[in-house]
């Protein structure tokens, strides 16, 4: 039987704002593209064409009209309300009767994987056990589910937001199961955080007797749930791109990897990579350093941008001073006819802001 996907795009992003005021957290472009679209081509690349989409009512409609009906990718998509943030097991009962018997990988939409999960499915596939889990060590799990293994390997014991972590090996938000974990998942009550826990489903599991394994991931991950992991996201998705330049140079110097799409013009610019400019955006008198996106018909006039993500259409102007280490959103107008008396300007602003400075 060939296994479906469920991805979460619901939550309500509070870490972003102001970023999330106006946009669904999982459409924040890492490196040009949409964090989502990740989570749909790994499903696609593991060979995963039925995927269900759960869907908050505040973002669901921008989240269906960036998706669109998954043609674009060859699949297939349903998309799945989920009325209320009542947790990640809630949003799998939500889902039932899109999942039916069948086995599915469960992918939470904000997280960003370097190896991918094709050999996870193949693994199941092969060895049908109750459910796989997807590890990683973290400096701090209290702010994740947490797994505790024996010494060979198998799985004991799982925790949400443990205040004295056992363990520091946390969940990532990528998840395989049979269809046995919906009868666990039934039978669950809220939390003491009001949520249906998946920790706690897995937990009936392995107290059940069933079979669940845990990998570690492999290469790197990131829960893009703050700035600072969108940006870190940012610089590793860019630290593998193979340059391509087909948008116009005049007068200017692109230096590494760097991709710089169709339409985009840079003139009198240099653009040091490794780097992505956007279909139809400008780089004028400016510098644009490592690990910077730049979005389609953004603008970059006479600034230095450096380790950064500017989102569609915003816009820099004359800044006397490099930004670093910013998020602009769609639309953001920053104009630097001010006095400055910094050598670095780091902003994290929501879409169609506007600063001068």
């Amino acid at each position: 039987m060939e296994l479906k996907g469920l991805v979460l795009s619901g939550g309500k992003g509070t870490r972003l704002r102001p970023l999330t005021h106006t946009r669904a957290k999982q459409l924040i472009p890492i490196a040009g593209k949409p964090n989502l679209f990740y989570a749909i081509e790994d499903l696609l690349e593991a060979g995963i064409r039925d995927i269900g989409v759960i869907l908050s009512p505040e973002t669901g409609d921008e989240v269906r009209a960036a998706l669109g009906d998954g043609s674009r990718w060859g699949v297939r998509l349903t998309y799945i309300v989920q009325e209320a943030p009542l947790g990640i097991a809630h949003a799998v009962k939500t889902a039932q009767g899109f999942l039916a018997d069948s086995p599915f990988v469960l992918y939470l939409g904000d997280n960003l994987l370097s190896g991918g999960i094709k050999h996870l499915v193949e693994e199941y596939l092969q060895t049908r056990p109750e459910a796989i889990v997807l590890l990683t060590p973290v400096e701090d799990p209290r702010a994740f589910g947490v797994v505790v293994l024996d010494e060979s390997g198998k799985v004991m014991r799982l925790l949400e937001k443990p205040q004295n972590p056992p363990s520091n090996l946390a969940l990532v938000g990528v998840y395989l199961f049979s269809p046995a974990i919906h009868a666990v998942i039934n039978q669950l009550k809220p939390s003491g955080r009001g949520e249906y826990e998946i920790t706690e489903a897995i937990q009936g599991l392995v107290d059940g007797g069933k079979r669940v394994v845990a990998h570690q991931v492999r290469g790197w991950w990131k829960d893009t749930g703050k700035p600072e992991d969108l940006l870190d996201a940012n610089r590793l998705v860019l630290s593998s791109l193979v340059r391509r330049v087909e948008g116009e140079l005049a007068d200017s110097q692109v230096v590494g990897e760097v991709v710089v799409e169709p339409g985009a013009r840079i003139v009198r610019s240099t653009v040091r990579g490794p780097a992505y400019i956007g279909a139809g955006a400008l780089v004028e008198d400016g510098f644009i350093g490592p690990y910077t996106a730049i979005g389609k018909n953004a603008k970059v006039i006479s600034s230095e941008v450096e380790y950064s993500i500017l989102m569609d259409e915003a816009q820099v102007y004359r800044l006397p001073y490099r930004l670093d280490s910013s998020v602009l959103g769609q639309g953001v107008v920053v104009d630097g006819q001010g006095n400055a008396r910094r050598h670095t300007l780091q902003l994290v602003l929501g879409d169609r802001s506007r600063v001068r400075l």
